[in-house]
């Protein structure tokens, strides 16, 4: 305990901390309310369909601001005393991100029947995707005012906003779910980004000097190839990965039922609450640390660190959260979903290899490998679907958690034999 605690103290995690820890603490438990509240009213088979419009909400939010969230945040930092390069950052990614996103929004609209199908089956609850569309341009208009609050550092300010925005977005969302079950549910999902945005404009009223910058004749081709990376890198994830999880959601829904389906949603948000925390740590410590470094000894030692500082205190938590699993799926949502229990096993061993090979993936983040992050995450997502599919078919329910747990072996395999030699080869001073 007392490296433990000397590790935080050391300022190596103090400061992710100070910047994450109560937002995400709030975050965490406004997921906790919102899923008991549809626990007891929506139940499990509400669950499953309140999954699949998240996960289409998640994706077209990503498609819409086209991914350039990363790389606008590194330029607006990068640029913020040179105005003539401020302004084609801002620009381009205004413009080209505001005729991403009306494209989006038309789409979902006029296909919201097609959508609707896909997502639902036999319900209709068309009117929730044509919602969304309408609300989808304030979403992105919010991440691009995040982006440029981040990229000028002002940090206490977006924790404030996101404070406000979790908070009213959890009481709406809470109202809405007590008077109109699913429907309140799935409106409350689609609304919930626009109204983080009217908070969001308050404090952008307060930086209008940068509306000069955002000029139409400022866009330029040779910008646009510098945010292009990053934008392909997170529309890989963002958008793949929610779109394989619909598709694995039909097929349970498919071949073995709603109410089931129901509770491999149930686990998933359970992983989701504790993952929430790991990952960003990771993204807010280890990669800055990773990208200074240029030796393989010394991204050996930071793996290591890592591994022996936070690795087992993760390992008590997975495992302490398998022997009280029934407790906690009463807690987080009734006694209705108790069947869940027999997925944990699969899905915590899942996740504890998800992280391992997560510590040394966004390493390839940190130097830029763009094209090995891209074919490994695309990779990735086919396993994660195709094995899930045919372990479903020969274990039933189970077999979706299994098809996590074999996905993420394989995954972590592979980073490893990719930094084999970082990892494991003669230790010498040459790069990475």
């Amino acid at each position: 305990m007392k490296k433990f605690n000397n590790y935080i103290n050391s300022n190596v995690l103090f400061n992710v901390a100070n910047l994450n820890s109560f937002i995400l603490g709030v975050r965490i438990i406004a997921g906790i309310l919102t899923s008991k509240f549809i626990a007891i009213f929506i139940g499990a088979e509400g669950l499953a369909l309140v999954g699949n419009l998240s996960s289409f909400l998640k994706a077209i939010q990503s498609f819409s601001a086209l991914g350039f969230y990363k790389g606008l945040v590194k330029y607006i930092a990068e640029y913020k005393e040179k105005h003539q390069k401020l302004s084609e950052v801002l620009s381009t990614s205004f413009y080209i991100g505001f005729l991403s996103t009306i494209c989006s929004a038309l789409f979902c609209y006029y296909f919201a029947e097609n959508i609707n199908t896909f997502l639902f089956g036999g319900a209709d609850y068309t009117y929730a995707i044509e919602i969304l569309a309408l609300v989808l341009p304030l979403y992105s208009l919010n991440a691009f005012c995040f982006a440029i609050m981040n990229g000028y550092s002002k940090y206490k300010f977006l924790l404030v906003i996101s404070l406000i925005g979790q908070i009213g977005g959890l009481l709406i969302t809470l109202l809405l779910i007590w008077q109109d079950q699913i429907d309140g549910a799935l409106v409350a999902i689609a609304i919930t980004p626009g109204l983080i945005f009217l908070i969001t404009l308050v404090g952008i009223l307060f930086r209008t000097s940068l509306v000069p910058f955002v000029k139409i004749t400022r866009v330029s081709s040779q910008m646009l190839n510098k945010l292009s990376p990053y934008s392909v890198m997170a529309l890989t994830s963002a958008v793949a990965l929610p779109v394989v999880m619909i598709l694995i959601r039909n097929y349970i829904i498919k071949e073995i039922g709603l109410q089931e389906t129901g509770y491999w949603e149930a686990m998933n948000r359970i992983s989701d609450y504790y993952l929430m925390f790991v990952n960003s740590l990771i993204a807010l410590y280890l990669v800055p640390k990773l990208a200074k470094i240029d030796t393989k000894k010394d991204f050996r030692k930071e793996v290591i660190n890592f591994y022996k500082n936070l690795m087992p205190y993760f390992a008590g938590l997975l495992i302490l959260l398998y022997f009280t699993r029934k407790i906690v799926l009463t807690l987080v949502f009734s006694k209705e979903f108790l069947p869940a229990s027999d997925l944990f096993l699969w899905q915590i061993l899942g996740d504890f290899i998800r992280v391992l090979a997560m510590v040394i993936a966004y390493q390839f983040l940190a130097k830029k490998m763009f094209t090995h992050f891209i074919i490994l995450e695309i990779f990735l997502f086919v396993t994660l679907y195709f094995s899930s599919v045919y372990l479903v078919d020969v274990f039933g329910l189970e077999g979706a958690v299994m098809g996590h747990f074999f996905t993420h072996l394989l995954h972590f395999g592979i980073v490893i034999l990719i930094f084999s030699s970082s990892l494991f080869g003669i230790i010498s001073e040459d790069s990475v």
